[in-house]
């Protein structure tokens, strides 16, 4: 998923009825400096809005998931030499939006570079890897995830990860 043009959102649409920009119930979004302190302030973040929209019950996965993919940005979409203290532009942002019955986590990040997943290991370089497994993490916690290119004069891409939310009374 998430890996060329034509896949890029049809996760998105995966079993459910397309979804409408302008029907989102609920959305929040926070600047995140170019330091790794950040994915706290992203955990922080995800926790107090999961907790507005009474969907703490979802944290530990949604906040793995988020952590993920803010690393990630951080990690590989910034250049080397990207200045880590964006005080006035920071560079990656995180995005929860809800619908009735979806919830989805999006990273923007500057680089138009493609999100891989790792080649796969043996179990025996698996169990000694310190790093590599956080797109199969946020295939995992989630019901899907994927990517698109941002457009017009904003210059990167936005990955997303989408989780389906219980019908609620």
């Amino acid at each position: 998923m998430g890996t060329n043009g034509s896949t890029m959102l049809a996760p998105l649409r995966q079993g459910l009825p397309p979804i409408d920009a302008a029907s989102v119930s609920s959305s929040a979004s926070c600047a995140l400096p170019a330091r790794y302190e950040a994915v706290r302030g992203a955990r922080q973040f995800t926790d107090t809005t999961l907790a507005q929209w009474n969907l703490s019950d979802r944290f530990d996965d949604v906040a793995l998931v988020v952590s993920e993919l803010v690393t990630n940005a951080l990690r590989h979409a910034l250049p080397a030499d990207t200045p880590r203290d964006h005080a006035h532009d920071p560079p990656v942002r995180l995005h929860l939006m809800r619908w009735a019955s979806r919830l989805v986590c999006a990273v923007r990040d500057p680089s138009p570079q493609t999100p891989r997943t790792p080649e796969p290991r043996t179990a025996e370089e698996d169990f000694s890897a310190e790093s590599g497994r956080g797109l199969f993490l946020v295939e995992s916690f989630s019901d899907s995830w994927g990517w698109h290119p941002l457009a017009g004069t904003l210059h990167g891409k936005v990955v997303w990860a989408l989780f389906r939310l219980p019908d609620r009374p």
